[in-house]
């Protein structure tokens, strides 16, 4: 499908320094976010995250019981939506979260550089869905979006999307941090939708600069354009960098105000993170928490 074509049905992003002006204006409308509701929420919409080179079966089943252990320890917190691990811990987790809502994030298809084979990456995403997997976060190609290739970017998320089949969700990280500029973050944005994602991301967190309000600005402006045109509603996800109460209520806040209060579930929200996570905990509680 020539992808490239449709962005011309669609306005051009907005200059740096409307963005910036709009962040302004946002950070303004968070305060009256910082508060014990909006926290239990941002807590809900969790995909609490364990990505790193010393994950083993023993660690990362520590990891997911904790999370399981929540429903018990703060009965009055809702518990994240998700844990996100590496594809060969999907299956460990499962076990060590069975009889809970819990959900099961995989990241798949190279992450967190993309760059492998396609054939790698659809057989990675079909076997972390094999074993469980409620929902893929794969990373778009970031050299293609730089270099133009546009059609070929959207076409591998097209691929993994068929491989994740109707019932798993999608989620496209565009790495906006190596983006950089409004333009390039909302074409990858709007790629990622044509391409049938069921979600945009800001990061990986494996890079220097991971979320920012800017780039949250722009990629829900995108999703805000594409439903006017579609109907069809793609949620947003903020990751890497995300470590404070306060960071969670702005980003409640930008997707408030630009996607409105309907955005606001975690079937269309979520942040990824860990750190944060205590943070939440600590703000809803009024004392210091360390439960990870």
């Amino acid at each position: 499908m020539e992808y490239a074509k449709q962005l011309n049905e669609y306005a051009p992003a907005w200059s740096a320094q409307q963005v910036d002006e709009e962040v302004a204006r946002i950070r303004e409308a968070a305060l009256k976010n910082r508060n014990v509701e909006v926290y239990k929420f941002c807590y809900s919409t969790i995909d609490l995250t364990t990505l790193s080179c010393n994950d083993s079966v023993e660690s990362v089943t520590a990891f997911a019981r904790k999370a399981a252990a929540f429903y018990h320890e703060f009965p009055h917190i809702p518990n994240v939506a998700s844990i996100c691990v590496y594809p060969a811990f999907v299956e460990t987790v499962g076990l060590a979260v069975d009889g809970t809502p819990m959900r099961i994030t995989s990241v798949s298809g190279g992450f967190p550089a993309s760059q492998t084979f396609l054939e790698v990456k659809a057989l990675e995403t079909a076997m972390a869905v094999e074993n469980g997997a409620d929902e893929i976060d794969i990373v778009m190609n970031v050299g293609k979006m730089l270099t133009g290739a546009y059609d070929e970017a959207a076409a591998e998320v097209e691929l993994l999307v068929k491989e994740c089949g109707e019932d798993v969700v999608l989620k496209v990280i565009i790495e906006s941090g190596a983006l950089k500029t409004p333009d390039l973050i909302r074409k990858a944005s709007l790629l990622s939708m044509f391409a049938e994602a069921d979600f945009v991301k800001t990061s990986t967190g494996k890079i220097d600069v991971a979320a920012t309000p800017e780039a949250a600005v722009v990629m829900c402006q995108a999703i805000r354009d594409y439903y006017e045109k579609t109907g069809r509603k793609v949620g947003f996800k903020a990751a890497g960098g995300v470590r404070s109460a306060e960071d969670a209520a702005l980003y409640y806040t930008i997707v408030e105000e630009i996607l409105g209060k309907e955005w606001l579930t975690p079937e269309l929200f979520r942040i990824g993170a860990s750190s944060v996570a205590n943070a939440l905990i600590s703000a809803i509680e009024g004392a210091p928490v360390k439960y990870y």
